[in-house]
Protein backbone atom coordinates (compact mmCIF):
# COMPACT_ATOMS: atom_id res chain seq x y z
CA UNK A 1 0.00 0.00 0.00
CA UNK A 2 1.25 3.54 -1.04
CA UNK A 3 1.54 6.63 1.78
CA UNK A 4 -0.20 9.80 0.58
CA UNK A 5 3.43 11.24 -0.49
CA UNK A 6 6.03 10.04 -2.33
CA UNK A 7 9.03 10.24 -0.02
CA UNK A 8 12.15 11.75 -1.46
CA UNK A 9 16.09 11.74 0.07
CA UNK A 10 18.29 14.26 -0.60
CA UNK A 11 22.29 13.56 -0.86
CA UNK A 12 24.53 16.39 -1.01
CA UNK A 13 27.64 18.06 0.94
CA UNK A 14 26.74 21.55 -0.67
CA UNK A 15 23.98 22.80 1.99
CA UNK A 16 22.84 25.60 -0.21
CA UNK A 17 21.89 22.71 -2.85
CA UNK A 18 20.08 20.76 -0.52
CA UNK A 19 17.93 23.46 1.25
CA UNK A 20 16.88 24.63 -2.32
CA UNK A 21 16.28 21.23 -3.54
CA UNK A 22 14.33 20.35 -0.32
CA UNK A 23 12.16 23.65 -0.41
CA UNK A 24 11.44 22.86 -4.44
CA UNK A 25 10.33 19.15 -3.84
CA UNK A 26 8.45 19.81 -0.12
CA UNK A 27 6.32 22.64 -2.61
CA UNK A 28 5.62 20.12 -4.82
CA UNK A 29 3.78 18.23 -2.47
CA UNK A 30 7.00 15.57 -1.78
CA UNK A 31 7.68 14.32 1.69
CA UNK A 32 11.34 15.13 1.53
CA UNK A 33 14.38 14.69 3.87
CA UNK A 34 17.94 15.10 3.59
CA UNK A 35 21.61 14.53 4.05
CA UNK A 36 25.02 15.27 3.50
CA UNK A 37 26.92 12.65 2.96
CA UNK A 38 26.45 8.64 1.92
CA UNK A 39 27.16 7.30 4.92
CA UNK A 40 24.24 9.75 6.36
CA UNK A 41 22.31 8.68 3.42
CA UNK A 42 22.30 4.90 5.14
CA UNK A 43 21.29 5.88 8.12
CA UNK A 44 18.20 7.99 6.89
CA UNK A 45 17.31 4.91 4.67
CA UNK A 46 17.41 2.47 7.32
CA UNK A 47 15.56 4.57 9.33
CA UNK A 48 12.49 5.58 6.66
CA UNK A 49 13.09 3.88 2.94
CA UNK A 50 12.36 6.44 0.30
CA UNK A 51 10.93 6.09 -2.88
CA UNK A 52 13.47 8.05 -4.62
CA UNK A 53 17.03 8.99 -3.80
CA UNK A 54 18.74 11.94 -5.58
CA UNK A 55 22.41 11.70 -5.01
CA UNK A 56 25.10 13.49 -5.83
CA UNK A 57 28.62 11.61 -7.16
CA UNK A 58 31.53 13.25 -5.84
CA UNK A 59 31.06 14.03 -1.97
CA UNK A 60 33.73 13.14 0.83
CA UNK A 61 33.77 9.87 2.73
CA UNK A 62 30.73 7.70 1.15
CA UNK A 63 30.80 9.01 -2.65
CA UNK A 64 27.78 8.82 -4.67
CA UNK A 65 28.64 6.58 -6.43
CA UNK A 66 29.24 4.21 -3.47
CA UNK A 67 26.44 4.89 -2.14
CA UNK A 68 24.26 4.11 -5.10
CA UNK A 69 26.00 0.61 -5.65
CA UNK A 70 24.86 0.32 -2.28
CA UNK A 71 21.24 0.97 -2.47
CA UNK A 72 20.87 -0.64 -5.50
CA UNK A 73 22.04 -3.88 -3.81
CA UNK A 74 20.08 -3.42 -0.57
CA UNK A 75 17.27 -1.50 -1.72
CA UNK A 76 16.07 -2.34 -4.96
CA UNK A 77 12.85 -0.97 -4.46
CA UNK A 78 14.45 2.51 -4.12
CA UNK A 79 14.37 4.69 -7.73
CA UNK A 80 17.81 6.50 -7.86
CA UNK A 81 18.88 9.81 -9.34
CA UNK A 82 22.33 10.61 -9.46
CA UNK A 83 23.46 14.02 -10.34
CA UNK A 84 26.99 15.89 -11.00
CA UNK A 85 27.97 18.64 -12.68
CA UNK A 86 31.40 16.67 -13.99
CA UNK A 87 29.15 14.85 -16.42
CA UNK A 88 26.85 16.58 -19.55
CA UNK A 89 24.26 15.03 -20.77
CA UNK A 90 20.55 12.90 -19.87
CA UNK A 91 22.29 9.30 -19.50
CA UNK A 92 23.45 7.80 -16.81
CA UNK A 93 27.67 7.99 -17.25
CA UNK A 94 28.62 4.67 -17.05
CA UNK A 95 29.12 2.83 -13.82
CA UNK A 96 26.61 4.44 -12.34
CA UNK A 97 24.25 2.48 -10.15
CA UNK A 98 20.79 4.84 -11.19
CA UNK A 99 17.94 5.00 -13.17
CA UNK A 100 18.25 8.43 -14.08
CA UNK A 101 20.78 11.46 -14.34
CA UNK A 102 20.61 14.62 -13.83
CA UNK A 103 23.57 17.12 -14.93
CA UNK A 104 23.89 19.88 -11.94
CA UNK A 105 23.98 23.59 -13.48
CA UNK A 106 21.05 22.59 -16.31
CA UNK A 107 17.22 24.14 -15.84
CA UNK A 108 16.12 22.62 -12.47
CA UNK A 109 12.68 21.79 -14.77
CA UNK A 110 14.29 18.82 -15.89
CA UNK A 111 15.26 17.48 -12.63
CA UNK A 112 11.72 18.32 -11.53
CA UNK A 113 10.40 16.08 -14.76
CA UNK A 114 12.75 13.33 -13.16
CA UNK A 115 11.37 13.75 -10.26
CA UNK A 116 7.46 13.96 -10.98
CA UNK A 117 7.69 10.88 -13.36
CA UNK A 118 9.21 8.73 -10.68
CA UNK A 119 6.87 9.95 -8.25
CA UNK A 120 4.09 9.24 -10.58
CA UNK A 121 5.21 6.10 -11.18
CA UNK A 122 5.07 5.28 -7.29
CA UNK A 123 1.53 6.87 -6.60
CA UNK A 124 0.42 4.46 -9.15
CA UNK A 125 1.52 1.28 -7.52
Amino acid sequence: MCDSKPKILIVDDNASLRTCLSQLFMRAGLDVRSAQDGFSALSEIHLREPDILLSDLNMPGMSGFELLSTVRREFPMIRAIAMSGDYSGEAVPSGVAADAFYEKGRSLGSLTHIVGAMAAHRIAC
